[in-house]
């Protein structure tokens, strides 16, 4: 069945590809280009998506797509269409770049850079960094990666390069909002913070992660979002401490709104449930938008590894200042790494285009949906 699958979505990649070369997208304009409306009144987009995590396997097919340069651009193609539309988008960065054609997959990751500027093309603006494999290559790591972010235009949250810049809280414009990204993961996968470092990785704790959305408030932030590494790996229900967080980050107010007003959850490797809490959206995991061939615990190979969903929501301005940007709209989309073609395919589009990949789809569906979200307004977007 699994082998099935990927023979399907190998032919359907072309159709995708062929339908992305077809179409250039952008950004489209606010209505009434020319004569922007004013700041306050501009809703925005925002789109997320899991876990870029690229295995030996990934490299090798980037290797090849680039003619022995490395390029990852045609592995985003098939998801370009709705990223680039967003006003805001932002993606996981698991892994730390490497340096002088060193690269490799896991246990130690370290990507090559190129893969900062292909996500830029893509089009996204920003990607949070902190994960268990923040220091798979030290400070150096992480100094390279944040180097490469930069030079491609793209922000980043959760990692830092000196203490300064790891109390700098990240922002962003989407539409008429100024949006705070924070990040944060549950551990370093047992390596040790940079001596005399501690803030080179942002981890996850609860009064820490409310203190710097506070602190995003009073900088300006109308948006508050937080991306957390966290959960349990191959689990499709979010554990005990993913709810008790997300409860309590929730629940946090302060001047009569939210602190925070929107969670996007990776790690697990699987896709999770969304969830509205307390009035909030929670993404417990959006799954590995970007890995290799995946093997859970057990070590046998699980086709979950490669599916993921793109979460979009559209927010809304106050009717006063200083109220709650609200989400009037929250969309999934699912997506799944065809790992023989090496491309990120958007299901929705595939099915329409004739691939026999519903069965995949539903059940990304029934996961996303098994909290009620449904109930809450969450629909499957295209």
């Amino acid at each position: 069945m699994i082998a099935r699958r990927r023979q399907v979505a190998l032919a359907l990649t072309a159709l995708l590809a062929a339908g992305a070369a077809c179409q250039a997208q952008h950004r489209q304009p606010a209505a009434g280009a020319g004569r922007p409306a004013p700041a306050a009144a501009r809703g925005f987009t925002l789109v997320a998506s899991g876990d870029v995590l690229p295995h030996s396997s990934v490299i090798d097919r980037a290797r090849f797509d680039g003619g022995g340069a490395y390029e990852f651009r045609p592995m985003l193609s098939g998801v370009k269409p709705v990223v680039s539309r967003a006003d805001l988008a932002l993606c996981h960065m698991e892994t730390v770049y490497g340096t002088g054609g060193v690269y490799t997959g896991y246990p130690d990751f370290r990507s090559p850079p190129e893969i900062a500027q292909a996500l830029a093309a893509t089009g996204y603006d920003g990607c949070s960094t902190a994960s268990e494999h923040s220091l798979d290559d030290g400070a150096q790591g992480i100094r390279r990666t944040l180097d490469a972010l930069d030079a491609a235009g793209v922000r980043h949250a959760g990692t830092a390069r000196t203490e300064a810049e790891a109390h700098t809280v990240t922002m962003l414009r989407a539409g008429g909002a100024e949006v705070a990204h924070l990040a944060y993961t549950f551990d370093t996968g047992g390596k040790p913070l940079p001596a005399g470092q501690p803030w080179a990785v942002s981890l996850m704790n609860e009064n820490a992660i409310l203190a710097d959305a506070r602190a995003a408030r009073r900088a300006g932030a109308d948006v508050v979002v937080v991306s957390l590494h966290w959960g349990t790996e191959w689990q499709d229900a979010p554990d005990a401490q993913q709810l008790a967080l997300a409860r309590q980050l929730t629940a946090a107010r302060a001047g009569g709104r939210p602190d925070i007003d929107l969670i996007l959850g990776t790690h697990a490797h699987v896709p999770q449930a969304y969830e509205k809490v307390n009035g909030t959206w929670v993404i417990y995991g959006m799954g590995d938008q970007i890995a290799g061939e995946m093997t859970d615990k057990a070590g046998a190979k699980d086709p979950r590894g490669n599916e993921s969903t793109l979460g979009r929501f559209t927010f809304s301005p106050p009717a006063r200042p200083g109220g709650r940007w609200k989400v009037t709209k929250a969309e999934f989309i699912p997506q799944m790494f065809d790992v023989d073609a090496g491309r990120v395919v958007d299901l929705n589009r595939a099915i329409r285009r004739g691939a026999e990949v519903k069965a995949v789809r539903d059940a990304i569906r029934d996961v996303v949906l098994s909290r009620g979200a449904a109930r809450d307004g969450l629909v499957m977007g295209e």
